[in-house]
């Protein structure tokens, strides 16, 4: 632990050292490196109108900085880098502009925003070099803003992204959900916020994502594979959170959000501020949330499904015409309770352990044990702690970046009621990441970036039990990457090295050797190649072909224990190959006044696809191990070629004249198989149903006196059943379908043009129905003997009703 806090702190202090540089390199005798800062001003105005927009944003996402128009619609930026940027200006309720930027002195422009009530234009920074606009990227990117996220009702941040066509979350109860893209989830997405890919235990049921749902401004989802700019793990996609927006110069804003939730009391609060003087730059944060039992009409409340959560941090940094370095620290620290589901076998209620005088003991859960949420035996305590160093370098008209990371993150399991501080489970996973990027300036219409990334990984086992061994893992990788524009064609592509090695330690358990030693390297090439052809102004087309792989992980390479909750004794199998995949994408876009259409297909060929397999005793039948007084079905990982595709499709009418009024449908299918049938089925684990929803929302109010940005909306989600389950070894079962009924209402109350607060109203699942997700794993705990019924349900109604206040100053 000392070396890697040395390696570290000298990554970090060497990025930070850097900083310091670019004003002597600008004075040199070799001439001029940085270039000189300039201003940009201009003010935003409704096209039609004429009218001033206040509050509109105008962003330059690669440099980090951005600003708000005044109530004049007047806007200016300084200590900007003179060079070719892209801008992003967008406004409630109109399109919004993206374009390139040319700055070669105090450069001044006007921006007229149509209205319109669907989204048209928007930048993404996943999956490409710099920020780039998502008509011109050859994959399907989806972009939620955070007053999207506002309007939904969630509990953590993936239910929140799981309305997204083609995604959907692999959940354990409400305070744990992993994304799944097309069918692929766990270790075949990566996850990044704010520019480093989060490392926890990505692997196992029962972990989420350790980010702050309160905390994020936007979300980038690209679906497909995007091992070229992430290397190894992003087979299926990439989810992409976007936490800091630095305030504009001159200013201090904040915001101060309170929510709460019918269903399991949630209650959540969020307070942030930052500021900018000079190009100065700071912020801090902080989030609770906590919630009690969820309940639904056949469990009642579901026992133990509590949680909590404490998230804190903040960031400092410069903006200057040499770029930019900024730091960010943040320390989530989340308490949950795992289900088990046991029931009373005379009355099919909930049970509970208790500790009767040193003997563990089952007892009926009831009152209060429901209401509080401090978590139960078992329980789990997942403590995830990052700081980042990112940097950016305007060398000439080229740019170099510089990206270096540190996370610690911390699982530990309680499960013994007699001693309950007894860390059953343990893992302590030390993570150092780094980016480094030289972009050339554009040059003929050609943009290219060259690069080199990877990790450095180290696991310990700090508690009683061991599921995976301690190891530690190198990762390493370099791409090129270029796009060229050619009038209304953009062509991109490039390709990538990787190189991921592997130690995995011994370890003796009572004189047996439960995990044997070994190392491992895994190499593998990756690249894509793709066009965007906009056909018309409302017509753009799509194409791209991508290789992507994924590296066996260490759970897959060599675990040897029970996995609580999957009733699963799982071996690693050493023998693993990489997944590799070759995946085609097809798309079309129409955007018009009165109609908006996205639709894609996909297939996608993985071979040496990795799932689970059950084990067979030396007598015939299923092998039985037994843990304590606990007996589980042994599975070893295997590995078959597989085989996936789908499509999915969003139409969004907005008729004339009834402008106002959006009749929105998605809908999003993917079907999985194996090459070779495993005890009797060919179906992919893990694959969900399909899925339409039907929204119907009124927007209002957009220039009112008191009330602007009002809506109301209702929706009508329904999940198709799922027929196609992976029925060897017993891994999974056939889901019926379900439909809910969802509505919500909100929008701004102002005065004198300034927004005083905004609330948000919402109603899930009005009708109360009572379903299991077909990706639920609570739909696998025990059986409730009195109904029959296997398995946890999903949450019934919820009302919820969110709070934001925003708070804006000027620096004195």
């Amino acid at each position: 632990m000392k070396q890697l806090s040395i390696y570290i702190l000298l990554l970090i202090t060497g990025c930070l050292g850097v900083q310091a540089q670019p004003s002597a390199l600008n004075t040199t005798p070799a001439g001029t490196v940085t270039a000189p800062s300039v201003s940009f001003t201009g003010k935003v105005t409704d096209a039609k109108t004429g009218e001033t927009l206040a509050g509109a944003s105008v962003l330059f996402p690669d440099l980090k900085v951005g600003s708000t128009t005044n109530q004049q619609g007047i806007f200016r930026l300084q200590n900007i880098p003179s060079g070719k940027y892209l801008v992003e200006v967008s406004f409630t309720g109109y399109a919004s502009i993206v374009e390139y930027i040319e700055l070669r002195g105090n450069t001044e422009k006007n921006f007229s925003l149509s209205r319109s009530y669907a989204e048209n234009e928007a930048v993404t920074v996943t999956g490409v070099s710099a920020a780039t606009s998502v008509k011109r990227t050859p994959v399907p990117v989806n972009i939620l803003k955070k007053e999207e996220l506002l309007q939904g009702t969630s509990t953590n941040l993936i239910d929140a992204l799981s309305k997204t066509p083609g995604v959907t979350q692999i959940s354990t109860g409400p305070a744990i959900s992993k994304p799944s893209i097309r069918g692929l989830g766990y270790n075949r997405v990566v996850v990044v916020n704010d520019g480093i890919r989060q490392e926890g235990q990505q692997w196992g049921d029962e972990h989420g994502i350790e980010i702050d749902e309160y905390n994020v401004t936007k979300a980038e989802i690209l679906k497909g594979p995007a091992s070229l700019m992430y290397g190894s793990d992003a087979l299926a996609g990439v989810v992409n959170i976007i936490s800091i927006l630095p305030a504009a110069e001159g200013t201090i804003k904040g915001n101060v959000f309170g929510t709460y939730q019918t269903n399991n009391r949630l209650r959540g609060t969020h307070f942030d501020i930052g500021g900018n003087h000079n190009g100065f730059i700071w912020g801090a944060y902080g989030s609770y949330k906590a919630a009690a039992d969820y309940k639904n009409k056949y469990d009642g409340y579901v026992f133990n499904s509590k949680f909590n959560e404490r998230d804190f941090g903040g960031y400092i940094g410069l903006n200057k015409q040499w770029g930019f370095s900024h730091l960010y620290m943040s320390n989530f620290d989340q308490k949950v309770g795992l289900v088990e589901g046991d029931r009373d076998d005379a009355t099919g209620q909930f049970l509970k352990l208790v500790n009767n005088g040193g003997t563990e003991e089952e007892a009926i859960a009831a009152g209060k044990d429901f209401t509080s949420t401090d978590p139960f035996i078992p329980r789990q305590r997942i403590q995830h702690f990052k700081i980042v160093s990112d940097n950016s370098f305007n060398i000439g008209n080229d740019r170099l970046t510089v990206l270096a990371g540190y996370q610690r993150n911390q699982r530990q399991e309680f499960g013994n009621v007699l001693d309950p501080g007894e860390k059953e489970l343990y893992f302590d996973l030390n993570t150092v990441n780094y980016n480094v990027q030289y972009h050339f300036a554009e040059k003929n219409s050609w943009k290219t970036t060259i690069g080199v990334n990877g990790m450095q990984q180290s696991n310990k086992n700090k508690g009683a039990e061991a599921l995976i061994p301690e190891y530690s893992l190198f990762d390493i990788g370099g791409f090129a990457y270029t796009q060229k524009r050619i009038n209304k064609l953009t062509l991109s592509g490039g390709i990538r090295f990787d190189n991921r090695s592997v130690d995995s330690k011994e370890l003796e358990d009572g004189g047996d050797v439960k995990f044997q030693g070994f190392t491992k390297d895994f190499s593998n090439v990756s690249g894509s190649v793709g066009l965007s052809y906009e056909a018309s102004k409302a017509v753009t087309f799509k194409l791209n072909v991508a290789r992507g792989f994924r590296a066996p992980s260490i759970p897959e390479l060599a675990s040897n224990g029970a996995h609580e909750g999957t009733n699963r004794y799982e071996y690693g199998e050493q023998d693993l190959k990489s997944e590799t995949s070759l995946q085609v994408d097809g798309g079309i876009e129409v955007n018009t006044e009165h109609v908006s259409l996205a639709a894609n297909v996909f297939y996608n060929a993985v071979n040496n696809f990795i799932y689970y397999r059950k084990l067979q005793a030396a007598a015939g039948g299923d092998s039985i191990l037994v843990d304590g007084t606990d007996e589980f079905m042994a599975f070893r990982f295997d590995q078959h070629n597989a085989r996936l595709y789908g499509a999915e499709v969003n139409l969004d009418i907005h008729p004339h004249p009834l402008d106002w009024l959006h009749v929105e449908n998605t809908f999003s299918v993917v079907r999985g198989t194996l090459s070779e049938e495993q005890d009797g089925s060919k179906n992919l684990p893990f694959i969900p149903a399909a899925r339409l929803i039907n929204d119907v929302k009124a927007v209002f109010a957009d220039k009112g006196k008191v009330i602007r940005h009002g809506y109301v909306k209702v929706e009508l989600d329904n999940t198709f059943a799922q027929n196609n389950p992976f029925t060897g070894y017993n891994t999974e079962t056939r889901t019926p379908g379900y439909s809910l009924l969802n509505a919500g209402l909100g929008g701004d109350v102002v005065s004198k043009g300034k927004t005083l607060f905004s609330l948000y109203l919402a109603a899930n699942n009005i009708g109360d129905v009572a379903y299991q997700n077909h990706l639920s794993r609570l739909k696998y705990t025990a059986v409730n003997n009195v109904t029959g019924r296997t398995g946890v349900y999903n949450m019934g109604r919820n009302f919820s009703i969110k709070l934001n206040v925003p708070l804006s100053f000027t620096n004195l």
